[in-house]
């Protein structure tokens, strides 16, 4: 079968063939008398394999060894093409990624898509002083998509440079509440704490609602911000958490700042007192732990909290009584 023909049914051109016998691939079998290649059945054969080869990904050098090296083995090679594969589709991934940021910017030129791919360069620099201008500079100066500054903000380990993200998408509005939704269900606890801060710092209606939601999620450090937040925001839905988190010692003077905010609505202030009464009430509860607790009340206004303080005066426990009585002069002189 004359080259031409071997084009044909193969679908390799020409003068890929004559390439194959320059390197000695695939020689043809025989010539005509005219001097044009002839190949055989067995000819055509090897190039339907080197053909299949190739369509792994493997190179002509690698192809040839497969072909004519009796003792190749196929296990190392496989295992390295399978490497780059990943490689390249990572590759490619992260191209498609930033093109389809730089098309939620919706450029309305090639001077804002060069802006757009330099700050997006910017957002994952080494050096924490350009992430952080960056940040600043994708609300002042070049939009960037939300995709991106959450990304960003769900894998920042500096502090400044967080808090710039945050406030960046904090002044995004609502897009990113989906994907800071889904940082909260991550797997990796760095990751539910960073969605958890940048939602806190989102001031709409909508992450409100998500961070009510937070308050059953299964990671604690997570109910703990949400908490937090929602003080702030006067829901009262928090108080129990923030209660707890008195009694633990965990973040107890925020969180009794927060039981103060909530208990400026009338509503609030005696179910807070009670709530505090009930955990000093209870016989487990440390000596240090019923301190804080009595500390907690001397910002919660109403009845309850008088009377409770006038008792706990008297406590058994010295601290909690010296504590208790300093708080009502301190009322008494308001």
């Amino acid at each position: 079968m004359l080259i031409g023909d071997v084009a044909r049914r193969s679908g390799v051109s020409a003068r890929m063939l004559r390439h194959y016998d320059s390197l000695g691939l695939v020689r043809p079998t025989g010539r005509t008398e005219a001097g044009y290649r002839e190949y055989s059945s067995e000819d055509i054969r090897r190039i339907f394999h080197i053909e299949s080869l190739r369509s792994l990904g493997l190179s002509l050098r690698e192809v040839r060894r497969a072909l004519d090296d009796p003792g190749f083995t196929p296990s190392e090679l496989v295992d390295d093409l399978i490497r780059q594969t990943r490689e390249r589709i990572a590759g490619e991934t992260e191209l498609l990624t930033r093109l389809r940021r730089i098309d939620a910017a919706e450029p309305a030129g090639w001077e804002d898509v060069l802006q757009t791919v330099a700050l997006l360069q910017a957002l994952g620099s080494k050096s924490a002083g350009t992430r952080q201008h960056a940040a600043l500079s994708s609300v002042e100066e070049v939009p960037v998509p939300v995709e991106a500054l959450v990304e960003a903000a769900l894998s920042e380990t500096d502090p400044n440079v967080a808090g710039a993200l945050r406030w960046a998408l904090a002044q995004s509005g609502e897009g990113g509440l989906t994907l800071l939704a889904e940082g909260l269900a991550s797997p990796v606890a760095e990751v539910r704490k960073r969605a958890v801060q940048s939602i806190a710092e989102m001031p709409n209606g909508a992450a409100t609602a998500l961070l009510r939601d937070a308050l059953t999620n299964s990671d604690l450090v997570v109910r703990r911000y949400a908490a937090l937040a929602l003080g702030a925001r006067g829901v009262a839905d928090a108080v129990p958490t923030l209660i707890d988190m008195v009694v633990e010692e965990t973040n107890d003077v925020d969180a009794a700042d927060a039981l103060s905010a909530l208990a400026r609505d009338p509503a609030l202030a005696d179910q807070i007192a009670a709530r505090l009464v009930d955990c000093l009430a209870h016989g487990t509860v440390a000596s240090s732990a019923r301190r804080r607790l009595t500390q907690a009340l001397a910002e919660i206004p109403g009845i309850t909290t008088s009377h409770a303080l006038a008792e706990l005066s008297h406590d058994e426990d010295r601290a909690v009584a010296l504590t208790a009585t300093y708080i009502l002069k301190l009322r008494d002189a308001r």
